[in-house]
């Protein structure tokens, strides 16, 4: 691995990081203005974005929200006592619990998602140009090792 870095390589790495925190931030809002903590709004979109055949439990959404179990389990609870989810038992093992957004909760996360897609298709190009930066400059650097 090659240790040495340039000022390029710290450009495009602060070119990166600004750009995905200005679509964090902008999501941040849209959130806020639905009325969700942005975790809230992140769980809601794990929860209905895993792969179908990934039972919708706490570990579940804990793990690709990198979180632990307990701040999921908390998250949860705010969002059924919202009406944005709800805990169902499973039907082959009782002592599963799984977790169904609610039609309020698909509602919410429907609209964040729309105003998401439009914002990526806005901004995104750049976040893309940033990454295809990163990207190139480590090809480029492995290149360079290679001779």
């Amino acid at each position: 691995m090659d240790r040495n870095l340039t000022l390029r390589d710290y450009e495009s790495l602060a070119e990166f990081r600004h750009q995905i925190r200005r679509f964090l931030r902008f999501s941040e809002r849209a959130a806020r203005n639905a009325g969700l903590e942005p975790r809230q709004h992140q769980l809601l979109l794990a929860l209905k974005g895993l792969p179908q055949e990934v039972r919708p439990k706490i570990a579940e959404v804990a793990e690709r929200l990198q979180i632990q179990h307990h701040s999921a389990v908390e998250l949860v609870n705010r969002l059924e006592a919202g009406g944005f989810v709800k805990r169902e038992r499973g039907l082959q093992d009782r002592r599963e619990v799984h977790l169904q957004l609610t039609a309020k909760g698909e509602k919410v996360l429907r609209e964040l998602s729309l105003h998401h897609r439009a914002e990526l298709r806005s901004q995104g190009p750049a976040l893309l140009d940033a990454l295809q930066h990163l990207i190139d400059e480590n090809r480029s650097a492995a290149a360079k090792r290679r001779k």
